[in-house]
């Protein structure tokens, strides 16, 4: 393509940031919608909770939604009633809850990756513009258009625009899908922490 031919040495450095870009904004729409609902469902929670505390356990597990904060405390509420107690519980619920995590942040690592390379794949693609442009220059003895070296310098450093561009949009991504993993997380730790609470507690 004569677009490509023209960026020269930058031009296969842009085609591979592109091609993370798009990976990097399809994962971006992905993990949000998936993460979205993971901080929710706070409220029918605690009515769960405080149904199970009055001894209403049918009433308590019907209450719950479908987050990942409500299947482990599901499962939990299921156990207990099916009288499952003690270390294997807890290690269970660990194991649950480490997957649910796992699930949560899956792809975040690859948006990580994107933000880190992409800067790096830019001052690559920058660097050897420079020298393919210099060379140039050395070629032709001094002779050389100033303009068209310019143009050598100006393609060169696109790759390191186009890098940053990339890279920022997924590291604020990044961080931010993070945190709200970290926060489901929390959730999950919080609500099956207060239902142990009250199962050692007994009912009102």
């Amino acid at each position: 393509m004569a677009w490509f031919d023209t960026l020269g040495a930058g031009g296969p450095i842009l085609a591979v940031l592109a091609v993370l870009s798009l990976i990097s904004v399809a994962l971006i729409v992905v993990k949000t919608l998936a993460l979205w609902p993971v901080t929710g469902g706070g409220s029918a929670r605690d009515a769960a909770l405080a149904e199970w505390a009055e001894g209403r356990r049918d009433a308590a597990r019907a209450g719950l939604g479908n987050a990942a904060a409500d299947r482990v405390l599901a499962y939990a509420m299921q156990a207990l009633s099916d009288g499952f107690r003690g270390a294997p519980l807890i290690a269970e619920l660990t194991r649950r809850g480490n997957e649910e995590f796992a699930a949560m942040s899956r792809g975040i690592r690859v948006l990580e990756l994107i933000a880190m390379i992409s800067p790096l794949l830019g001052l690559l693609g920058t660097v050897t513009g420079m020298i393919q442009s210099f060379q140039e220059l050395e070629l032709a003895e001094g002779a050389a258009n100033a303009s068209v070296l310019a143009g050598g310098i100006w393609q060169a450093l696109l790759t390191t625009a186009a890098g940053l561009l990339v890279a920022i949009p997924a590291a604020v991504a990044a961080s931010l899908l993070a945190g709200r993993a970290e926060r489901g997380a929390q959730a999950i730790e919080n609500a099956v922490g207060r239902l142990m609470v009250i199962e050692e507690q007994g009912p009102r």
